[in-house]
């Protein structure tokens, strides 16, 4: 997990006043496989129990989804006001950030950090670019996420269950938590809950238990949701050793290099090389060449994985070269990289590799400076 933000400086409007210092508010992260685990309802008992100890607390928003446990649970917590927009003819409500603002508790609860607010209704598109607007007003925050909203996941789960993943929280966000929790319930305990009606209507039960939460789904999303927490626990360990030891303490960190090309399938390599750093507790860069044969499709991909990366929480490097393959190498090896991921070549150039393909100038490269290469198959999810 990353440092807390830093604090934030705000200029004394006199030179004779020393600057204010508001420290950004600590963030608290409940985090679930799917629906129904129940993240909102520990969400709910930590700000109850929070609020029975003399903290401030106040509900900015909770979805209860109309599940009677989830509604007794806010008891006497205070909710700041949904704030009430038209759109398209219907009405709408979203959380209310200048309300919550003004109010300026000292813990807010809010949940389902992945959802997109309706135009109009926000200054900002996303739920979770609200949350870092009350974070860095030095209001605690505890918000609730599903892993299958995470970007580095969000590919992942739709290759498993076949449902698209339109709202997605960057990498950055999750690990700007200063806790992350997991709310873990087998695949059982979840189908039986469906049954008895505790996670949606009835009249949605038959079509959810043979969709989405299939028992080998289930068990999927709950071992991709295991694995991340626990990425997150050992980098955290590490961080703590090297900050209170000292001596050789980590220094044979992998580095890892996604190099893209513009290509419609680069978004899947990145994703691949993300989740790869990840376990691999490394650093993750991207790198890409262009050309002025580039096509347009080529220039707009770019352009997107761009965003991709940054979600990721990554650098990203232009290389501009003649040959690409040295220029690559030469970036890899400044930048103490130790694993390169590229896309694996087309099966109809398998049997055709010439000893001037880019492949094979690059892998003997490579290996004299000491770089692993992994070929990524963009048919494949892991």
């Amino acid at each position: 997990m990353t440092e807390p933000r830093a604090a934030q400086i705000t200029p004394s409007t006199s030179h004779d006043v020393e600057d204010v210092v508001v420290p950004a508010g600590r963030f608290r992260l409940y985090l679930g496989s799917v629906a129904g685990v129940g993240k909102t309802c520990a969400m709910l008992d930590e700000g109850s129990r929070r609020h029975d100890r003399g903290t401030d607390v106040v509900i900015g928003l909770v979805e209860t989804h109309g599940r009677p446990k989830t509604a007794e649970m806010i008891n006497d917590l205070e909710i700041i006001p949904r704030r009430v927009a038209d759109y398209r003819g219907a009405h709408f409500e979203e959380m209310d950030v200048d309300a919550i603002l003004a109010r300026h508790p000292e813990v807010v609860l809010i949940d389902e950090l992945a959802h997109t607010n309706v135009p109009y209704a926000s200054r900002n598109a996303k739920r979770w670019e609200d949350v870092l607007e009350i974070l860095d007003a030095g209001i605690a925050v505890i918000s609730t996420l599903n892993v299958q909203h995470i970007e580095s996941i969000a590919d992942a789960v739709e290759a498993i269950t076949g449902v698209a993943v339109r709202e997605r929280v960057p990498d950055w966000v999750v690990r700007r938590a200063d806790q992350i929790e997991l709310i873990d319930s087998s695949p059982e305990q979840l189908r039986r809950r469906m049954l008895h009606g505790n996670i949606y209507p009835a009249e949605k039960v038959e079509s959810a238990l043979t969709g989405f939460f299939q028992t080998s789904n289930l068990a999927a999303l709950r071992e991709l949701a295991l694995r991340f927490v626990a990425d997150e626990t050992e980098g955290s360990l590490l961080e703590y050793l090297k900050s209170h030891e000292t001596g050789h303490v980590w220094e044979t960190t992998e580095r890892v290099l996604a190099f893209v090309t513009g290509e419609p399938t680069d978004d899947t390599l990145l994703h691949r090389a993300a989740r790869m750093a990840g376990r691999m507790k490394g650093t993750l860069e991207v790198a890409f060449a262009t050309s002025s044969e580039a096509s347009a499709t080529q220039a707009k991909n770019l352009a997107d994985l761009t965003r991709v990366a940054h979600d990721l929480g990554s650098s990203i490097h232009e290389i501009v070269a003649d040959d690409v393959v040295a220029a690559l190498v030469d970036y890899a090896t400044h930048q103490h990289v130790t694993q390169l991921v590229i896309a694996a070549p087309r099966r109809a150039l398998l049997g055709g590799l010439r000893r001037t393909s880019p492949l094979v100038k690059l892998l003997p490269r490579a290996a004299d400076v000491g770089i692993d290469v992994h070929l990524i198959s963009p048919s494949r999810e892991a």
